[in-house]
């Protein structure tokens, strides 16, 4: 299993990894709600246009079908994006509108384009099967639940427990840290 290393040795690693990847390369960003993966995200997609191009960027967050859509979510990408880039062929997603609570409109995602997968849940057994580059985030409790609060200005506050929650019990089920080729500890 992979050290755990910072977020700018990480950084570092993923891009070297993306350099030596036969294009398109595809990489998952997984970790618990506040551990950073949005900022590495960010990150990954500045440094990745002088390496490989500019990819795609497809957040987890867009997805959820609600506060109870972990598991839906990691699911359809896995179906509906990862598997059929895995075979040459374009996948897409489904964009949920959380002010409907509803889903919205489809976003293909071309399987010749580089591409970053961010969220909670990016790392379940079928999307880490079919792509190579693989990135776990995490920081204690004590870091990431003020982070994550504070990020979402109150809308998250009442949902907490419920996320995190189902977010456990995505951890004990698929055990995606060991699935890491790059472990990063962000507090």
């Amino acid at each position: 299993m992979p050290e755990w290393i910072d977020p700018r040795a990480a950084l570092e690693r993923v891009l070297d990894l993306v350099a030596a990847t036969q294009p398109p390369a595809t990489v998952l960003v997984d970790g618990p709600s506040g551990s950073g993966k949005s900022t590495f995200a960010d990150l990954l997609i500045a440094g990745w246009a002088d390496v490989a191009g500019n990819p795609a960027l497809v957040r987890l967050d867009g997805i959820y079908p609600g506060w109870s859509g972990l598991d839906a979510a990691s699911a359809a990408v896995a179906a509906d994006l990862l598997v059929p880039r895995a075979a040459s062929r374009d996948g897409g997603w489904r964009r949920w509108d959380w002010t409907r609570g509803a889903p919205a409109e489809w976003h293909e995602v071309a399987a010749s384009q580089p591409l970053i997968v961010e969220g909670c849940g990016t790392l379940s057994t079928t999307s880490a099967s079919v792509v190579a580059i693989r990135v776990w985030i995490e920081a204690s409790d004590a870091v990431r639940k003020p982070r994550a609060l504070d990020r979402d200005a109150g809308a998250f506050d009442a949902h907490w427990d419920e996320w995190d929650a189902q977010w456990r019990r995505y951890v004990e089920r698929e055990h995606p840290s060991t699935r890491a080729d790059v472990r990063v500890r962000s507090d």
